[in-house]
């Protein structure tokens, strides 16, 4: 039986396994920030792998997908340093309810010693072609920003989103898609979401966030929906929602 091609669409890697199912993966990396001397910002080795590992399992999530995998590939030791983040994503996958259902598996580097943290993680995720919200956007409908950028130290600080929050909007029918802001900013992403329904974006008036501020580990995110949706919307969010234009 032939299947569909491989294929891209935005950050994510779609993979077709049989013919009405998808693997759909999600990587990101971090370096320079963790315990480690050379790092450049200074915080616990499980505040990374939380983090880290928060932004592509959004990523697929948001997708329409069910998690199945993380994987781990950290230039670190296991001990102390590795073994932490790993706690750290563990830690994550247990906040958001995903613990007993996902594998995480992974390397360490044990042949030199590191003196900087560094890491990158896939998460590996199934689906349905019926259950993928890619593309779903409409002409006309709003796009909308959950929450603020938050990058470095600020995310500590500040209010992140968070899986569940993701899960949250999820169980919103009226909600089309949603996308998880990373480093390219809000600016980059909403154009692409845009693009990905064959739609453009136009922006609105006396906007209120930097649109090419990094959101660091998917700290924001992006939301389409119709005009009349959008005070429930604001109603419903723990975080600030702002109004960032329209599709035609």
């Amino acid at each position: 039986m032939v299947y569909e091609q491989i294929r891209q669409f935005r950050d994510l890697t779609l993979i077709p396994i049989s013919h009405d199912e998808l693997l759909v993966i999600a990587c990101d990396s971090l370096g320079g920030i963790g315990p480690k001397q050379h790092d450049m910002v200074k915080v616990p080795a499980e505040i990374v792998g939380q983090y880290t590992v928060r932004g592509p399992l959004m990523e697929v999530l948001a997708a329409g997908a069910r998690p199945v995998a993380v994987i781990n590939t950290l230039g670190v030791e296991m001990l102390p340093t590795g073994a932490a983040i790993v706690q750290g994503i563990k830690k994550e996958l247990l906040l958001s309810r995903l613990s007993t259902e996902i594998l995480v598996t992974g390397s360490t580097e044990e042949n030199v010693k590191t003196c900087q943290t560094a890491l990158g993680i896939t998460v590996l995720g199934r689906a349905r072609k019926s259950e993928l919200r890619l593309g779903k956007s409409l002409a006309g409908d709003l796009v909308a920003c959950v929450g603020k950028p938050l990058v470095g130290e600020e995310v500590l600080l500040g209010r992140p989103a968070d899986t569940l929050i993701l899960f949250k909007l999820l169980a919103l029918p009226w909600l089309r898609e949603l996308l998880p802001v990373g480093s390219r900013g809000i600016g980059h992403e909403a154009r692409a979401l845009a693009a990905g329904a064959g739609l453009t974006l136009t922006l609105a008036r006396g906007l209120q966030l930097d649109l090419e501020k990094s959101a660091g580990p998917s700290t924001c995110l992006l939301v389409t929906l119709a005009e009349e949706d959008l005070s429930a919307l604001q109603a419903i969010c723990s975080l600030p929602v702002f109004k960032l234009g329209s599709l035609l």
